[in-house]
């Protein structure tokens, strides 16, 4: 009788877990599964400084002449492999997936300033909007990127502002995505980069009007989740980053 009852429970408990697993979780517990799985790394290195610590402790100085460029970001940007899309540029890559704009300034020493660039691209803020590290503002999204600006600045790296780019829920992977990020707060945060670029001569990169949609959302075709860019997308978004480069480096 005893094995029995093991065996049941054994299963009742096999099936509670197969039931959990297949569960559609809504985009709020999504996003509180997330957060718990990575409370533990979090806490111990919140900026996670500990990504390229050692890259950048191999790195040579920048050659005489050498117009290196930093591209920080998210995991739009860890994603994106920057030697198949700049083929032979000196294009540094330092995305970090699901990171938020208080994580990357808390880095922006380390993964920027001391690797001596011309130009740093940033790409953030998709991120802060869905809260991956806690409700936030957009006046404080809005004060880290002028943080990291002003840090920028006042080391003689130029600056490139890329806008938050558009998101779509097109496709059943989108869903969860799409609903952690509203287009309405991208619009809004996208306005002030533009308008901060212009009173604080910095480049904006405008990836949002090429990428998005007569709905406003971002173009079927250009990413399978809605949110991050497959190669058709980063297709379009590489000529963009390189002309804003160019400009950024002009006297």
């Amino acid at each position: 009788m005893g094995v029995r009852i093991t065996i049941v429970i054994a299963s009742l408990i096999l099936a509670s877990s197969s039931l959990g697993q297949t569960a559609k979780l809504s985009p709020q517990e999504a996003l509180e599964q997330w957060r718990a799985s990575n409370a533990a790394a979090l806490l111990d290195d919140f900026g996670e400084l500990g990504r390229y610590r050692n890259e950048n402790a191999g790195m040579r100085p920048p050659a005489e002449g050498e117009n290196r460029v930093v591209f920080l970001g998210d995991s739009i940007t860890d994603f994106w492999k920057l030697g198949a899309y700049f083929p032979g540029k000196p294009y540094i890559n330092r995305g970090i997936s699901g990171q938020t704009t208080p994580q990357m300034l808390i880095r922006f020493r380390q993964d920027v300033v001391n690797l001596r660039p011309k130009v740093v691209v940033i790409l953030a803020g998709t991120n802060d909007i869905a809260g991956n590290t806690g409700p936030a503002r957009i006046e404080d999204i809005e004060s880290n990127y002028a943080s990291m600006a002003e840090i920028a600045r006042a080391n003689g790296i130029h600056v490139v502002l890329s806008s938050v780019t558009p998101v779509n829920n097109y496709t059943p992977e989108s869903l969860d995505l799409f609903a952690e990020r509203s287009p309405a707060k991208i619009i809004q945060l996208n306005h002030w980069l533009k308008e901060y670029c212009l009173s604080k001569r910095c480049v904006y990169l405008d990836y949002f009007s090429a990428m998005v949609d007569d709905k406003g959302l971002l173009k079927r075709g250009l990413a399978e989740d809605g949110l991050h860019p497959n190669a058709a997308g980063y297709r379009i978004m590489a000529p963009l980053a390189e002309d804003a480069i160019e400009k950024a480096l002009k006297p």
